[in-house]
């Protein structure tokens, strides 16, 4: 391959205006290192320009992707001008000359040496008329394009004839001619065993039953052959006239005889791949704008009369002073009661999703509660919330990058389960009913103490998608509900799990009075007595064994009476002593910060900051930050009874309590302490909170986490989801399934172009994802991004179905195989080693062959019918019958005529002929001199 191959060609273009007429005028030209060589050679007096040399040089012809201009004259610089608008056309032949004749002057006035090419007609017909000048020599580059086909032009013999009349040469003999000729056929007749794609099996899916495509799983492939054409150019890069024979009776061209061969392959027009065709559709469904409701019916899971599902009807039994009982249901009993009342309003026939598919998806999503535990209690209590740790590999952390969800999370599973709903299984009706049985399971879950699948423990990870952030926080309420139901002290509203240790002696003394007074865990429910918010300062010192009713002690900082019951304690620090008393210092049982999602969190910073800069503005908000710190100092208090605010800072703070060496009355070198300066400026907030601060061990708190309120909350959040507002969260889950995907298919294939299409996939999605509502222009060109590698592994495998790779039993004709096929991928064009004699050329004709029986006839080219039965005879008497007529022909004529003196160096003559089913173009190249004055 030449340098017209493998360089980068670029363009310049500017508007100009001449005789009333807008012109765009551009520069075209190849980006190349220059060389010594050509320095040396532009300082000969006589050589011709550049340009002209080009006209001779054998090493370029037929360039894969390039101007027409190069093609046709093997130019690597050149300017053209044509029409500004498009529908512009310059016609008339004064017009035409106008313009030449001028660029002829500026030329001649410039000295420019680079051709300079004018448009006309109209630009389908890419007509166009040119000049080039050098010192006392110049080139006009012609051209003539025909819709019928003269005879003479159809073979090589003909060609000769007129090129020869061009050159006008008085010579005899005449100088000898030199050839470059293509042939070009097309193999379009693919057989269909060539295509591996298998179609899905749809009627396993309705079935319920685990096919080629199962839940939780991203289709891939196309379901047409992405390759549509295959274009075999055979090549005779170096003839003489006068060694071969090519007339209207006989031809020697045998592509099977040609020294080169080349392959290049015409891509399907946007074929059909499943991946993207999911992907394309569940984008839809973030254009709707119905409710869960109005798709639907909005009775759909309502009761008439006195039948009131329990499930359905939580609010209501907040209000009332006793728990309900609720029957221990099954998911899938659950979700045959709910489609009893879909039933009822819509007709069985009508429920978008039958039961099959239905119970299918819902034991994927909740493994837990399979069918044959229908008491379902040990199940699902005994199947963690959470996953194993994740794996520290690049694909499962993609979903930090795009703000998804981990891949084995319920969330993403319930992404990839929406999606191929909405694809197979009733569209948006289907997404929406599939949702309210989802949402349904929550409720349901809830009320009964069962934790979610699928969900890593711990707070809201606010690395992953909202809706994912909303069912780790329902999880967190079932936790410390189920904790406080249960009547474990280990529950999620403690850091420990419970009183231990040397601790678990002293909390003891007071077990009785826990009693007495202090609810107990097992009694504690959704009921008015568990916000401790309510109870009076009487009943709290109560609580504490401050039956004196000392309502001040919690003031006095270190002056509390130390006759005080210790409670709360978790275990001695090991290390510290009270200051004061000089007794052990205690850990003590405090409760967890509330778990957020990033909503409340935007929610909450909004909120302060509106409390402006006033003085009780700030004072309001360090209330509001302080709630934690204030539930510490009571649970401190309650477990260390006579402690100081420096005991707890030297705990909770260690950096803010300062410590150093001194020598006291004795000359005793003494370690003393005092807090540090930001906690002695007057009205600290920390002073403030320590004196407000009553020894209330956390139990008896105020719950820092309202967890009845919080999944009220939730579930209401996930009620009003729309089905639209459902694939907006879920979008990038379903784009990070999507990488997966491609990404393990590219890996069994071994691409290099598509790696680093998928990281820039990776990189691109990682910005348009990490912030909320993106734009839709930017998701669909995420989604097209994906589609094109899907695309490509689609034709990478169709390629290697076609040329065999798998099948070649010789391990280094498969590695020749493999490397060919990826070159066809990424190049315009591939050159065949070996030719036709080689293991690709050998399989490419039989491609041939076998589309050669497959059509009874071998139909002839329209444009050659008209040659009449010489025509057929001089194809059916050469060696192309395994072989369709050929597509296109191109020859490029070349030869040099000598100049009269005093010049020595030649002119350059080229012709270049093109035939192909639509037209034929003669573009010729030839020199004259002249004389400038």
């Amino acid at each position: 391959q030449g340098v017209y191959t493998t360089g980068a060609w670029e363009e310049k273009s500017d508007e100009i205006s001449f005789a009333d007429f807008r012109f765009s005028i551009t520069h075209h030209y190849l980006v190349q290192e220059p060389s010594d060589k050509d320095g040396k050679e532009e300082l000969v007096e006589d050589a011709l320009p550049l340009p002209m040399q080009d006209l001779l040089c054998m090493n370029n012809d037929f360039p894969p992707r390039a101007h027409c201009l190069v093609r046709w004259y093997g130019l690597r610089e050149f300017v053209v001008i044509a029409p500004a608008a498009n529908n512009d056309a310059v016609l008339s032949e004064s017009k035409c000359n106008l313009l030449l004749s001028s660029i002829s002057i500026a030329l001649g006035n410039t000295g420019c040496q680079i051709p300079l090419f004018v448009q006309i007609h109209h630009k389908w017909r890419r007509m166009y008329v040119g000049e080039c000048q050098g010192p006392g020599v110049r080139t006009d580059f012609e051209m003539v394009h025909l819709r019928k086909v003269p005879n003479q032009y159809i073979h090589l013999s003909g060609l000769l004839d007129i090129f020869k009349s061009k050159i006008g040469c008085p010579l005899t003999p005449l100088p000898p001619v030199n050839m470059a000729i293509r042939l070009t056929y097309v193999l379009q007749d693919w057989q269909q065993y060539f295509w591996p794609q298998q179609p899905p099996d749809i009627d396993a899916l309705v079935g319920g039953e685990v096919g080629g495509l199962e839940f939780g799983k991203l289709p891939f492939g196309a379901c047409e052959d992405p390759i549509s054409e295959l274009h075999l150019a055979t090549t005779w890069p170096h003839l003489t006239e006068g060694i071969i024979v090519d007339n209207d009776v006989y031809s020697d061209l045998d592509p099977i005889q040609a020294p080169q061969w080349s392959v290049r392959v015409r891509k399907a027009d946007n074929p059909q791949c499943l991946l993207g065709d999911f992907l394309t559709e569940f984008f839809k469904l973030c254009r709707r704008k119905e409710s869960t409701d109005e798709i639907l019916g909005r009775s759909a899971f309502e009761e008439e009369g006195k039948e009131v599902a329990d499930i359905t009807h939580a609010l209501s039994k907040l209000t009332e002073p006793a728990p309900v009982p609720i029957h221990k249901l099954s998911v899938t009993n659950m979700v045959h009661s709910a489609k009893k009342k879909i039933r009822k309003h819509r007709g069985v026939d009508e429920s978008p999703l039958n039961n099959e598919v239905l119970n299918t998806i819902l034991l994927f999503l909740f493994p837990d509660a399979a069918d044959k535990l229908a008491d379902g209690f040990e199940s699902r209590t005994s199947t963690p919330a959470g996953n194993n740790p994740p794996p520290e590999n690049e694909d499962y952390n993609l979903f930090s990058q795009f703000k998804s969800a981990p891949s084995d999370s319920l969330t993403y599973k319930l992404a990839l389960c929406l999606c191929m709903i909405n694809f197979y299984h009733g569209g948006v009706k289907g997404v929406a009913h599939l949702w309210q049985e989802f949402v349904l399971e929550m409720r349901y879950r809830w009320e009964n103490n069962y934790l979610v699948p699928g969900l890593a423990n711990g707070p809201p990870d606010l690395r992953c998608c909202l809706l994912h952030q909303k069912l780790q926080m329902l999880n967190c309420c079932i936790e410390r509900k189920k904790a406080r139901d249960e009547g474990k002290r280990g529950s999620m509203s403690d850091r420990s799990p419970g009183d231990t240790g040397k601790g678990a002696d002293h909390s003891g003394d007071n077990a009785e009075k826990e009693k007495e007074v202090g609810k107990s865990w097992e009694s504690w429910s959704d009921s008015e007595e568990e916000f401790f918010e309510c109870l009076s300062d009487t009943e709290d010192l109560k609580g504490n064994g401050q039956e004196n009713g000392k309502k001040g002690g919690a003031k006095e900082g270190n002056k509390e009476p130390v006759n005080l019951k210790p409670e709360g304690r978790l275990h001695p620090h090991g290390k510290l002593t009270l200051l004061h008393p000089g007794e052990p210092l205690y850990i003590p049982i405090t409760q967890e910060p509330a778990p957020m999602t990033e909503d409340l969190l935007e929610e909450q910073s909004e909120v302060l900051a509106k409390l402006g800069t006033s003085a009780e503005g700030a004072h309001l908000r360090a209330r509001m930050q302080s709630a934690c710190l204030l539930s510490d100092m009571e649970s401190f208090k309650a477990a260390n009874p006579g402690c100081c605010l420096e005991d707890f800072v030297r705990w909770y703070s260690p950096r803010d309590y300062i410590e150093e060496e001194v020598v006291d009355e004795k000359g005793n070198i003494v370690i003393k302490g005092e807090l540090s300066a930001r906690m002695k400026i007057p009205s600290n907030m920390w002073v403030e909170a320590w004196e407000t601060a009553k020894p209330v061990p956390a139990r008896r708190q105020k719950r820092l986490f309202d967890d009845t309120r919080e999944a009220e909350k939730v579930l209401h959040y996930l009620a009003v989801q729309k089905p639209a507002d459902l694939a907006r969260h879920l979008l990038p889950c379903i784009i990070h399934a999507a990488v997966l995907k491609v990404k393990e298919e590219e890996a069994l294939e071994d691409i290099s172009s598509v790696k680093k299409i998928i990281k820039q996939i990776i990189s691109h999605s990682s910005k348009v994802l990490r912030f909320p509502n993106p734009e839709d222009k930017k998701l669909e060109e995420i989604i097209a991004q994906i589609m094109s590698v899907e695309a490509i592994i689609a034709r990478a495998r169709s390629l290697k179905a076609k040329f065999g790779v798998e099948k070649s039993e010789n391990e280094e004709e498969k590695e020749d195989l493999q490397r060919f096929v990826n070159c066809l991928l990424d190049q315009p064009e591939v050159s065949v080693i070996g030719a036709g004699r080689g293991p690709a050329g050998s399989i490419i004709h039989k491609l041939f062959v076998n589309a050669q029986r497959v059509s009874a006839v071998p139909p002839l080219d329209e444009e050659l019918r008209r040659s009449g039965s010489s025509e057929e005879r001089r194809l059916n008497a050469g060696a192309v019958s395994d072989f369709p007529p050929p597509t296109g022909r191109e020859v490029i004529l070349r030869t040099t005529v000598p100049r009269p003196a005093p010049y020595s160096k030649p002119l350059p003559q080229r012709m270049y002929s093109v035939l192909t089913k639509e037209d034929f173009r003669l573009a010729g190249a030839f020199s004259a001199d002249t004389t400038f004055f």
